[in-house]
């Protein structure tokens, strides 16, 4: 039988292996170029910035909430729950006048992640 220290230590390298490649944002696996740069930002007024983040999270709601992509085997759904969720949070921000270039480059970058699998 296995010693509980061996369990315990293969638990730990198991759940390490599957973490570092969940949020695949991490400098060794990004597919979101570290989520930096968003053409989002380029928007010079709050409230077409907010227009335009508010479409994307419109957008992803929509995928998040489609039994097609819920039942796909893309990860389409994944990543419109990820946009969705920081979508609403760079929209939050703008609506408190404060432009979290972090949260926007996520929103675009999961939005365009999403769009990815979709096609």
């Amino acid at each position: 039988m296995f010693s509980m220290r061996t369990i315990v230590a293969a638990a730990i390298l198991l759940a390490g292996s599957v973490t570092a490649h969940a949020a695949d944002l991490g400098e060794e696996y990004s597919q979101c170029a570290l989520a930096t740069g968003s053409t989002l930002l380029a928007q010079q007024s709050n409230a077409a910035l907010s227009d335009e983040v508010v479409r994307l999270m419109n957008e992803a709601v929509g995928v998040a909430d489609d039994p097609k992509w819920i039942s796909s085997r893309q990860p389409a759904f994944t990543w419109a729950s990820e946009a969705k969720v920081a979508c609403g949070k760079a929209y939050g921000y703008l609506k408190a006048s404060y432009r979290d270039e972090d949260t926007i480059n996520k929103c675009e970058c999961f939005h365009t992640r999403m769009l990815q699998y979709m096609n």
